[in-house]
């Protein structure tokens, strides 16, 4: 029989580290209900302490999502597993998830600590998280850059202490398969107790084994691997939770191991975290990039023809790629649109639902066919929605040859109405600078794309830019069949989410001089 591995999902948490890929919190709840439709064992959805908008996340996932185990980050300190707890107490499967480093490069110059004072304080916020809940996961940062001899006697120390999982990290992505799968095996021959937790493994994409790492992993006996959609991370990355499970699935003859993954969900999952996230998949990524399943060779395709085992090691069906569908067009009304919608699992309020059936009639009017993708990016679309302080009202370009591409936009900014004209170097740059000079914003676009979400002259196009500025990067996306309204929608969807941003950040301050006033009363 397989052996069935865990997969602990960290697109919420780890994931979200990639500049530019934070979510709000609503945002993080539509994420988190998809994983749990994709089946994942565990949800990171999120490092509690370190925010007041991860603590609310992971306390609202974790009373609303179903399924999943849903797991806070902590560092190995009181007041991180205390505050872990107060957001997960209401879910039915709680985790918390504590770590500390067992590197002497970085408890030298980060921590400051002995490894005895590492190993005393390991144990003892493992005892704290396990005063709280039964599942308690440990681990050793950077323990792949540690002195072996010394990983094996903390693993012992805290399977003893009640963790009742050892997550083993690459965390800078350092290790290569051979000496990382000669790691998991170590722990298993050397560690009496290893086999009374599971152990796991969270590789970093570095050097771009992170997905090879995590294999050679399972070989030697790991149990769960911590991964992202789309592999989204920290600087390259983490391991590609689809490439994981794909790679056992259609290499069970070698791996003897599978997940309880529902690998239909893969597609819709990847697009849905590529679209709150602005980050675009690689068209040659594996498995959900746009070429996975391309065949442009004469001879592959003569041979797919054949026989589609010629050349494909996996159907497109698998992960959920079928042929777009038409589901509802212009006459359909408000009960066949939400029953539609409740059969690609979204179940949306009232209110939710009456600005996407608006939606979707006045797509309706501008497109012939509308399929499942289309009626996905409303309802994503609408769910993420938070407060706008600037609104757009209209737009209007002219641009064309031998003209200076002019826009005029009228927005509303916190209810008062300002309309504005400017030129640019193309009509998408004249509705920029415009919306800029409008909103007096110094913000930098680092990224532009654009995507056709389905075929045909008529598709909806939905534009991901990236933008930074004060430090803060954040990522906006807009869809429309009009292109330009796509991507003036985008743009103002990043410089709401800054605003957003900088207003919590000041609410913040603002709660700490209070509370420092208080201390001197």
């Amino acid at each position: 029989m397989d052996r069935m591995i865990r997969i602990f999902d960290t697109t919420l948490r780890d994931g979200e580290q990639s500049p530019g890929a934070s979510m709000n919190v609503e945002e993080k709840v539509m994420v988190a209900k998809q994983l749990a439709r994709l089946g994942v064992d565990i949800i990171e959805a999120g490092f509690a302490y370190s925010s007041p908008g991860d603590f609310e996340a992971v306390r609202r996932i974790a009373l609303e999502v179903e399924g999943p185990t849903v797991c806070s980050l902590a560092r190995a300190r009181p007041e991180d597993i205390d505050r872990a707890w107060e957001a997960l107490k209401g879910a039915p499967k709680a985790r918390i998830h504590t770590f500390l480093s067992t590197s002497d490069i970085h408890l030298k110059h980060q921590f400051r600590m002995t490894r005895e004072e590492a190993k005393k304080r390991a144990v003892e916020m493992v005892q704290r998280a396990r005063s709280y809940m039964p599942d308690v996961e440990f681990s050793l940062m950077d323990a792949s850059r540690s002195d072996q001899a010394y990983v094996y006697e903390v693993i012992e120390a805290v399977i003893a202490a009640g963790a009742g999982t050892i997550n083993i990290p690459d965390t800078v992505g350092y290790a290569v398969p051979q000496e990382f799968g000669a790691l998991i095996k170590g722990i298993f021959d050397k560690v009496p107790n290893a086999r009374q937790a599971v152990i796991s493994v969270h590789c970093h994409n570095d050097l771009g084994v992170a997905v090879a790492n995590s294999l050679a992993a399972i070989v030697n006996g790991a149990g769960q691997v911590e991964c992202t959609i789309n592999g989204i991370g920290e600087r390259a990355g983490n391991t590609s939770l689809e490439e994981i499970v794909m790679g056992l699935r259609t290499r069970k003859d070698f791996y003897h191991a599978d997940t309880g993954i529902r690998t239909e969900e893969i597609a819709k999952t990847s697009r849905l975290v590529s679209k709150i996230t602005g980050m675009v998949v690689q068209p040659n990524k594996a498995i959900v990039g746009a070429n996975a399943f391309a065949h442009t060779s004469g001879i592959h395709q003569d041979g797919l023809l054949k026989d589609k085992t010629t050349y494909e090691i996996m159907r497109p069906e698998s992960i959920g790629l079928i042929e777009s569908k038409m589901v509802m067009g212009k006459l359909s009304g408000r009960h066949a649109f939400r029953q539609r919608l409740e059969d690609l699992g979204y179940k949306l309020s009232e209110d939710e639902l009456n600005h996407a059936f608006e939606r979707f009639k006045k797509l309706a009017d501008q497109k012939k066919e509308i399929f499942e993708e289309d009626l996905e990016v409303i309802v994503s679309e609408e769910l993420a929605k938070m407060s706008e302080q600037i609104v757009l009202k209209s737009f209007h370009v002219k641009s064309g040859t031998n003209l200076v591409p002019t826009a005029t936009v009228e927005l509303q900014i916190n209810g008062q109405v300002i309309k504005e004209s400017g030129t640019g170097d193309g009509p998408v740059d004249a509705v920029y600078r415009t919306i800029a000079a409008i909103t007096k914003t110094k913000s930098k676009l680092l990224m532009f794309g654009v995507n056709a979400i389905t075929g045909g002259t008529d598709a909806q196009g939905e534009v991901s830019v990236r933008v930074e500025e004060d430090g803060r990067t954040v990522s906006g996306h807009g869809a429309d069949t009009d292109i330009i309204m796509a991507a003036a929608r985008a743009y103002l969807n990043a410089l709401n989410r800054l605003a957003y941003m900088a207003a919590k950040q000041a609410e913040g301050e603002q709660k700490v001089r209070l509370k420092i006033g208080r201390a001197h009363v």
